[in-house]
């Protein structure tokens, strides 16, 4: 479609992400809807850095057309598709594009986490401290955005994965509220949300948030809000007291290799709630009536498989599940008329199944499930 014949807001433009063997650019779409109130937060939304995580790209589809009938006061940029090399990572009928295949590293742990400016805020805030915040956060962000510059600048060269992230985060940095859309192997919707930060999740369209520590592990939200918070805490021991600036969430929107356009209307309305709840846009949107529950990372388990075998997934994901009731049933047909045959697993304590392995065929060691223990409401 040309821009001749576009009846939408937005205005399309695009990123290049680095280059392929052949030559041509690496690019992947922006649309940017403008807002009218400078003073409005701005916001930043991708999807499918994973190659397989394909329902974030329809999600932010229902999300700009719901954006057309609303009066936008903050700027909002979109950037589905954001990793065109893992999108067509292919086997088969399959997907690969989790892993960096040049250097097998995560896509979604290659982002910059600007030690250096992170040791430096005690010196960079004696020489800023006489701005005010909004000037403060404004240099603060320019230094961030240098910082990126420098690393994909380095005369040494950076990784293939290392130039797409951190070309992704030096726009991430320039918003004021950071989502990341993903989905899991089999799973259910749950949400990523830093401790300083968990009332932001009775806004979105997702019954279970995962509170993480306000530290950085190398994925996008902790690359997003990891150098603001240690602004703010080093502040805040000068007696200069103010919210952390930035906002970033990793929405995990079900299962992989899946759209569901109806779906990701509902994970659209979410979105849209909390930007109201933001004042990025005008109108009032509340969040859906539902219960939301919650989880300390440090409480959010992985089980793995104790022996090889064919998997029979047992537990629903998204559905508590007693101490004792089954989890896995484990088939071994070389162990035909034993009774090794089949064993059922359970696990010890209650729990909420999150995501389980895609494959029924599993190597001892694999991880078949990861669920929440020491569950909570959040209210």
């Amino acid at each position: 479609m040309t821009e001749a014949n576009r009846t939408s807001n937005a205005h399309v433009s695009t990123v290049q992400l680095g280059e392929l063997a052949t030559g041509q650019a690496l690019t992947a779409p922006i649309y940017t809807f403008k807002g009218s109130d400078s003073a409005a937060p701005s916001v930043y939304i991708q999807a499918n850095v994973h190659g397989a995580e394909v329902q974030g790209n329809a999600v932010i589809h229902q999300l700009m057309t719901l954006l057309e009938g609303h009066q936008i006061l903050g700027d909002i940029h979109c950037v589905p598709l954001a990793n065109p090399l893992g999108i067509n990572q292919k086997s088969g009928e399959f997907t690969l594009g989790r892993f960096d295949p040049i250097t097998g590293v995560n896509w979604n742990r290659e982002y910059f986490e600007h030690a250096a400016i992170v040791a430096d805020i005690p010196n960079w805030y004696q020489a800023n401290k006489a701005l005010s915040n909004n000037e403060l956060f404004a240099a603060f962000r320019v230094l961030l955005a240098q910082s990126c510059q420098q690393r994909l600048n380095n005369s040494w060269g950076i990784s293939t994965g290392h130039q797409l992230a951190v070309t992704l985060q030096s726009m991430a940095h320039q918003a004021d509220i950071v989502l990341d859309l993903h989905t899991g192997p089999k799973s259910a919707k749950h949400l990523y949300c830093p401790e300083y930060d968990v009332a932001s999740a009775a806004y979105f369209s997702i019954p279970y948030s995962l509170v993480i520590p306000n530290e950085f592990g190398g994925a996008m939200d902790e690359a997003a809000f990891y150098p603001w918070w240690q602004l703010q805490r080093f502040c805040a021991r000068q007696g200069r007291h103010f919210d952390v600036p930035v906002a970033a969430f990793t929405l995990e929107l079900a299962s992989q290799e899946r759209v569901d356009m109806a779906d990701a209307e509902l994970d659209a309305m979410g979105i849209l709630a909390y930007l109201s709840h933001r004042g990025v846009i005008a109108e009032k949107v509340q969040p859906a009536p539902m219960k939301r529950w919650g989880c300390d990372l440090a409480n959010y388990k992985k089980f793995h498989a104790p022996k090889a075998g064919l998997v029979e997934y047992c537990a629903e994901v998204g559905h508590p599940l007693k101490a004792g009731e089954p989890l896995v049933t484990l088939l071994r047909l070389d162990q035909y008329g034993t009774e090794n045959a089949m064993t059922t697993i359970s696990l010890p304590c209650d729990c909420v199944p999150v995501l389980h392995f895609a494959s029924a065929s599993v190597h001892q060691g694999t991880e078949l499930y990861k669920v929440m223990t020491k569950v909570f409401e959040i209210s």
